[in-house]
C-alpha cells in the first residue's frame, strides 16, 4: 500500500494527538487502535510491542486501553511506565520489538494526549504503515483464539538501561566534575532519568520540574517556558541550565549569563565541535523556520546547509537522503543520527556540553558563533488552503521585499498545516525594516486570500 499524509484520517505529522475525551483521544478509540496496530505488526509472526508514556494523568487510561487491544490481536506487550520518547525508541531497538508506542502529547498541557509509534528500528512509521493501521480500524474487532491471546509483562530496569545509554553518548575522556547544572524536566517523562545522567557523569545537579502529579507537566516549566530556569541558573551561579520538554525529545539551554540558547544555536555548536574534531559527516539540515543567522554562520564555517519542511520527520528524511547525521529545529528537537534514531533532549545536551569541554569555552562563548537575525511573523487567516506562488500580487510583493533585503535576510510565506492561516515571516539585520516588510507583505496576503 502506498499513500501520503493527505490520505490519513487520524495520523498527523507526529502521530495522533488531541484533547482528552474528544475523538479520537478516547478509551474506545485507543482500544481499537491497539488492536489495529497489533493486527498490522503480527502479520509477520507473533512478537511483542513496548508501551511507554509520559506523566500526564490520562496516560494510565490509554495505556490500559492500548494494552487490551494489542493482546486481543495476539501480541505480547512490555510496559515501560513513564519513559522519554527517545528512550522508547532506543528500547524498541534493543529488545528487538516489533514496534514501540509512546503515550504523550509532548510539550502540550496535561489535558491533551496522543500516541506516537516507532518501528522495530526505532524510527517513525512510514506513511504506508500508518495507512495500513487506519485501514484495520475500519474492520470489526475480532479477538484471537484464547490460546493466542497476548501476554503482558513489565520491564523493571528500563530507566537504568536508558541512563547507561545516554552516558555512553558522552566522550569517555571527559567528565563533568566542577560543573553546576540546573536540569528542568518539565514534570515530564525525564524526571527520574535526566538528573541521574548528569550526576553520574560528575556534575552537581540542581533539579527542577521533577515532581510530576499528573497535571503539572509543561506547566510554566520545561523547554517551552524557560523563564524559571533562567532565574535558577543566575540565582545559583550555575554553569548552565538544561530545559527538556514533557516527553524528553526537545532541549533548550541557558548559559551562565542567563541567556537562552535555542535549537538553532545548539545545532550550530554541535556542528562546529564535530567539524573541529573531524567527526562531522556532510552538512546540517534545518527547517524553513531555522533562523537566517544559522545559515550564515554555517556558511562562514564552510558547512553545507539544507532546509526541510517544518517537522522532525522531514528533517530526518532530508538527512537520510543526503546521508548526513546532524539536523534539527529551532524548538530544540535535534537529531544526531550517529547516536540515536530520533530527537533526544538528553543526548543532544550532552553533545553541547561535550563541545564546551572540547573547545574549553563556556556556553555563552560558543553561542557567539551565531548572530540571530531579528524575525517577525504575522498569521493571516485564510478561507482555504491556496498555492501562494500562483498568485501574481503575492509573488511581486515577495520579490520586492527580497530586493529591499539585499541578500541580508529572507522572506517566508507558509500555509499552516494545523490551522487556516498563512504564516508571513521576514528576517533581516534591521528590526524596523523587518517589521515594516512583514506588515506590508501581510496586507498583500490578506487582500489576496483573506
Amino acid at each position: 500500500m502506498s499513500g501520503s499524509e493527505e490520505d490519513k484520517r487520524y495520523f498527523g505529522t507526529d502521530g495522533i494527538r488531541g484533547h482528552v475525551g474528544e475523538p479520537p483521544i478516547t478509551p474506545e478509540f485507543m482500544l481499537k487502535l491497539g488492536w489495529a496496530v497489533g493486527r498490522v505488526f503480527s502479520r509477520t509472526g507473533r512478537g511483542h510491542i513496548l508501551i511507554g508514556k509520559d506523566t500526564r494523568v490520562s496516560g494510565y487510561m490509554f495505556e490500559s486501553s492500548l494494552e487490551a487491544g494489542l493482546v486481543a490481536a495476539g501480541v505480547d506487550v512490555s510496559l515501560l511506565g513513564p519513559m522519554p520518547t527517545p528512550a522508547i525508541a532506543y528500547l524498541t531497538r534493543t529488545f528487538k520489538a516489533k514496534a514501540g508506542i509512546v503515550i504523550s502529547a509532548s510539550h502540550n498541557p496535561f489535558y491533551d494526549n496522543g500516541i506516537k509509534f516507532f518501528s522495530g528500528n526505532g524510527e517513525k512509521l512510514d506513511d504506508a504503515v500508518e495507512l495500513e493501521i487506519e485501514s484495520e480500524l475500519d474492520r470489526p474487532m475480532l479477538v484471537v483464539e484464547s490460546d493466542q491471546i497476548g501476554k503482558v509483562s513489565r520491564i523493571k530496569d528500563a530507566a537504568g538501561r536508558y541512563i547507561e545509554f545516554c552516558k555512553s553518548c558522552f566522550p569517555t575522556s571527559f567528565n563533568l566534575e566542577g560543573f553546576k547544572i540546573v536540569v528542568d524536566c518539565a514534570h515530564g517523562a525525564t524526571y527520574h532519568i535526566a538528573p541521574d545522567v548528569f550526576k553520574e557523569l560528575g556534575a552537581k545537579v540542581i533539579e527542577m520540574g521533577t515532581a510530576p502529579d499528573g497535571f503539572n507537566i509543561n506547566d510554566q516549566v520545561g523547554s517551552t517556558s524557560p523563564g524559571k530556569l533562567v532565574e535558577a541558573v543566575t540565582g545559583n551561579n550555575a554553569d548552565l541550565g538544561i530545559a527538556l520538554d514533557g516527553d524528553g525529545d526537545r532541549v533548550i539551554m541557558v548559559d551562565d549569563q542567563g541567556e537562552i540558547v535555542d535549537g538553532d544555536e545548539l545545532l550550530l555548536i554541535i556542528a562546529q565541535a564535530r567539524r573541529s574534531a573531524g567527526r562531522l559527516v556532510g552538512g546540517v539540515v534545518g527547517t524553513l523556520m531555522s533562523n537566517f543567522g544559522l545559515e550564515k554562520a554555517l556558511e562562514r564555517e564552510a558547512i553545507p546547509f539544507k532546509r526541510a519542511q517544518v517537522g522532525d520527520r522531514y528533517v530526518l528524511s532530508e538527512l537520510l537522503r543526503n546521508r548526513w547525521e546532524l539536523g534539527g529545529e529551532s524548538s530544540g528537537h535535534l537529531l544526531c543520527l550517529d547516536l540515536t534514531s530520533t530527537g533526544d533532549g538528553i543526548v543532544s545536551a550532552l553533545q553541547v556540553v561535550g563541545g564546551m569541554l572540547q573547545e574549553n569555552k563556556s556556553l555563552n562563548e560558543l553561542k557567539q558563533l551565531m548572530m540571530k537575525y531579528p524575525q517577525h511573523m504575522i498569521n493571516v487567516r485564510c478561507q482555504e488552503r491556496m498555492v501562494l506562488d500562483e498568485i501574481p500580487q503575492i509573488c511581486d510583493a515577495v520579490k520586492a521585499a527580497e530586493i529591499e533585503l539585499k541578500g541580508k535576510g529572507r522572506v517566508l510565506l507558509r500555509p499552516s498545516g494545523t490551522e487556516p492561516v498563512v504564516r508571513v515571516m521576514v528576517e533581516g539585520e534591521d528590526v524596523a525594516q523587518v517589521e515594516k516588510l512583514t506588515n506590508k507583505l501581510a496586507e498583500v496576503v490578506e487582500e489576496s486570500v483573506g
